[in-house]
């Protein structure tokens, strides 16, 4: 019987005493962006599929289309409270264990939805489903952290998020096969077990190298060992608190502060959008352009699917023209599309195609956006930054959700309420891509150079 390679087993036994060393795999890459890919289809399919099913449910329950708005405002309220504990969660429990967590609070938020007897019962579910749409910021930390060393990092991580389109292309495919067989509630918990699947696929993922390095950075802090834990963090090329540039007040410094609040008013205004046309598509098509329900999914499959390509476009566009640029203009694009669609002919292959070129520019963008926030925040608040601008999308969904109920409670078609909670923010966030940072990826960062 052949011993073992002495190195390969001293390598190993060292991986294992410190997992902050481990090499990540060529496969272990693969199976963490497959994991991580299906693991946001999944939690963009529960998030989606309430918008999706809600002019169902709406009927069911005796709701107007003003109450069914005004409930997912109040839910989307919610989604947003929830999703405030998920930046805690990434750095106590780590990148692993939080996806974890959240996909679990997605499975739970797709099972009772099921369940639900009323507004009130659905409030509080939807609420749960924060932990889904928040997936997207684990999937942000883990795999940049995964692809440290990788080559083409940007252009996987772009496959990554393309999940969003595939996720609401099965929410309103899924819809259209299983809504005739099991209702709305059944629905909802085809979308638990799908849930269920990733999590045991995400058992096998590895844990992040850097977050093992944190952890032990934190850990000989704690034991006195100053200068090993400095140590360590130049080894990894952590952040270490070198003073008052870093945190809040680095995102805010004068340097960067157009920046930040340009950037963070992007999310707010395009996630405005969002919620507008992606997750409250079906009740848009039904209510401001005669479109029957039945119809309306199959609107949003075509759209969904056109969306798709529309976020690999935008991913490859924004290598060759700057993903600052590429994002202005989908974002312009595709509030101009939504104007033309909303005030254009009742005609179904005009809006068939109109609403398909709006989530091409509506979603699109985002393969870039994400990336490109890595980019323009300097490396010693790349984080902060990141995060502050983020945590606006869900401020962004309860405000469009709530003007359009605000708009229909008080009188006004959802024709216009669309244009001004939708269309018109979205062109706002197209605009407001002036205000940020012009940076050139192939050159030095100067805030950077100058912090150093």
């Amino acid at each position: 019987m052949a011993e073992p390679n002495s190195n390969t087993t001293s390598e190993a036994s060292q991986h294992a005493d410190e997992p902050w060393n481990a090499v990540i795999t060529k496969k272990q890459i693969g199976y963490a962006s497959l994991v991580c890919f299906i693991a946001w289809v999944a939690s963009v399919y529960d998030y989606t599929l309430f918008g999706t099913l809600l002019p169902v449910i709406a009927e069911d329950f005796g709701w107007s289309a003003a109450k069914a708005t005004a409930i997912n405002t109040y839910a989307t309220i919610g989604v947003f409270l929830v999703s405030l504990v998920v930046g805690f969660l990434i750095d106590r429990y780590g990148r692993k264990k939080t996806l974890i967590m959240l996909v679990i609070g997605g499975a739970i938020s797709s099972g009772l939805s099921g369940a639900a007897i009323g507004a009130a019962s659905m409030v509080i579910i939807r609420a749960f489903s924060g932990f889904a749409v928040s997936e997207e910021v684990v999937n942000a930390v883990y795999l940049n952290e995964i692809y440290k060393k990788a080559k083409g990092r940007g252009f996987m991580y772009s496959l990554v998020q393309s999940g969003w389109p595939v996720g609401a292309l099965l929410a309103a495919g899924m819809t259209s096969l299983l809504l005739p067989v099991v209702g709305w509630r059944g629905s909802f918990f085809v979308a638990a077990c799908a849930s269920i699947i990733v999590i045991v696929m995400a058992v096998r993922l590895p844990e992040s190298p850097v977050f093992a390095a944190i952890k032990e950075v934190e850990r000989r802090r704690k034991a006195g060992d100053a200068e090993g834990a400095a140590k360590l963090a130049a080894e990894q090329d952590l952040e270490v608190d070198t003073g008052s540039n870093l945190g809040l007040k680095g995102v805010f410094a004068p340097e960067l502060r157009r920046h930040t609040i340009s950037l963070s008013l992007v999310w707010l205004f395009s996630w405005m959008a969002i919620q507008v046309f992606a997750v409250l598509g079906t009740t848009v098509l039904v209510e401001a352009k005669g479109v029957s329900f039945e119809n309306s999914l199959y609107v949003l499959i075509l759209a969904n699917a056109v969306g798709f390509v529309g976020y690999l476009s935008h991913g490859l566009v924004g290598d060759r023209i700057g993903r600052r640029n590429t994002v202005l203009m989908g974002f312009l694009l595709g509030g101009l599309a939504s104007i033309v669609m909303l005030l254009g002919p009742a005609d179904d292959s005009f809006i068939y195609m109109m609403y398909a070129i709006t989530l091409f520019f509506l979603l699109g963008p985002f393969a870039a956006i994400l990336f490109y926030m890595g980019e323009s925040f300097p490396a010693h608040v790349r984080g902060t930054g990141t995060n502050v601008a983020h945590v606006m999308a869900p401020v962004g969904a309860i405000i469009g959700s709530g003007l359009v109920s605000i708009l229909l409670t008080i009188g006004v078609s959802m024709t216009w309420a669309a244009i001004l909670a939708g269309s018109l923010p979205l062109v706002l966030s197209g605009l407001l891509m002036f205000g940020t940072r012009h940076v050139d990826h192939l050159e030095n960062d100067p805030v950077e150079e100058a912090v150093a």
